[in-house]
């Protein structure tokens, strides 16, 4: 398994994995029918930076690491992951959250933020907290899960200055 910041033309093999998540509905409150062009654009485009995941070649994971708040908030970083669907269960969203701690304090973040982690994203989660994540935050059906309908949203955070 080998981490990489994206280079040109690798959105080609990112965008299966986020058409795949985003048109399930069930992890990202993305519109179900982002287009190409705009998945590039919130993926590639707005984050500061993009890393992708490979085995032999072929992108199995990708995230992307931007500052949350502007200003005074500027020192917390939010970060976004994705799985393609035949990799997941084998480690890559553990070792893509710890790179990308590493990459947040390089990059001068203090804290780490996910804003909104449905309370269905069990396995997402369970991973989160394993990492050290806590749960600060809980948004009341705020996230319209395609089968479950309107399920609560979570605020998860770590603090990472000398805490890795």
């Amino acid at each position: 398994m080998n981490i990489r910041e994206v280079i040109d033309g690798d959105f080609d093999g990112i965008w299966p994995i986020f058409h795949n998540i985003v048109f399930m509905g069930e992890t990202y409150a993305y519109p179900r029918d982002t287009s190409k062009v705009q998945a590039q654009k919130i993926w590639i485009e707005a984050p500061r930076k993009t890393y992708v995941v490979e085995e032999e070649g072929i992108i199995v994971g990708t995230y992307f690491i931007k500052t949350n708040q502007a200003g005074a908030g500027s020192h917390v970083c939010n970060c976004g992951y994705m799985v393609s669907a035949t990799a997941r269960g084998r480690g890559i969203a553990s070792f893509m959250c710890k790179h990308s701690q590493k990459q947040a304090r390089d990059l001068g973040y203090k804290a780490m933020q996910f804003n909104f982690v449905a309370e269905t994203n069990e396995a997402a989660i369970r991973l989160w907290h394993k990492l050290t994540f806590e749960t600060v935050g809980r948004l009341p059906k705020a996230f319209n899960h395609p089968s479950l309908g309107f399920v609560d949203a979570l605020v998860m955070y770590k603090w990472l200055d000398g805490n890795l």
